[in-house]
C-alpha cells in the first residue's frame, strides 16, 4: 500500500514540474485570436486592448534595445571591456537613461573551452564588468540583475575561433 502511495505521489511530481509557465507572446496570441471572434467582447473589455499593446511597446523597446546592440563580446579568457565593448555599452547607457522604468538583466556567456565552474565564474565576471561599467555611467544598480551561463548557451555552435570569438559575450535582456 505504501509503495502504491508513493509511486502515485512521485508521478504527480514529476508530472507538475513538467508544466510551463505560459509565455507572453501566447497570451497575446490567444487575446487577440479570442478578440477577433467576437468585437462586442474587444469593445466592452478594453484591458485586452491594452495588454496587447503594453506588449506591442515591450517588443518595441526590446527590438531598439537589439539594435543599438544588446551584446558586447570580450578576448579569450578575458572579462576586460574592449572600446568596441565600451562604445556599444555607451548606447546602452542612453538607451536606459531615456527609459528610466526599463530593468535589464546581463547574461555573462562563455566560449566552450574550460571547465563547467571556471566558465561560470569567468561569465559572471563579464556579466559584472558590463554591468559596473553601465553604473560607473550613471545608471541605478538597481536596475541591473546579472547572471552566469558559462557554456551553457552558445550563440554559435562550432569548435573554431570565429564560433569561440561569438561565444564569448554578454548579453542585455530587458526584464
Amino acid at each position: 500500500m505504501f509503495l502504491r502511495l508513493s509511486s502515485l505521489l512521485a508521478a504527480i511530481f514529476l508530472l507538475a514540474a513538467c508544466e510551463t509557465a505560459p509565455n507572453a507572446t501566447g497570451d497575446v496570441a490567444g487575446t487577440a485570436a479570442s478578440g477577433s471572434s467576437t468585437s462586442e467582447s474587444t469593445a466592452s473589455s478594453g484591458s485586452d486592448a491594452s495588454d496587447t499593446s503594453d506588449t506591442s511597446e515591450e517588443m518595441t523597446i526590446s527590438e531598439e534595445l537589439i539594435s543599438i546592440g544588446d551584446r558586447v563580446h570580450f578576448d579569450f579568457d578575458s572579462y576586460e571591456l574592449t572600446s568596441e565593448a565600451k562604445s556599444t555599452l555607451g548606447k546602452q547607457v542612453t538607451f536606459l537613461s531615456s527609459n528610466p522604468s526599463v530593468r535589464i538583466t546581463i547574461e555573462g556567456h562563455c566560449d566552450e573551452r574550460g571547465t563547467r565552474e571556471y566558465n561560470l565564474a569567468l561569465g559572471e565576471s563579464r556579466a559584472a564588468a558590463t554591468r559596473d561599467y553601465l553604473v560607473s555611467q550613471g545608471i541605478n544598480p538597481a536596475r541591473i540583475k546579472i547572471i552566469s551561463y558559462g557554456k551553457e548557451r552558445p550563440a554559435v555552435i562550432g569548435s573554431n575561433e570565429q564560433a569561440w570569438k561569438y561565444n564569448r559575450r554578454a548579453v542585455s535582456i530587458i526584464n
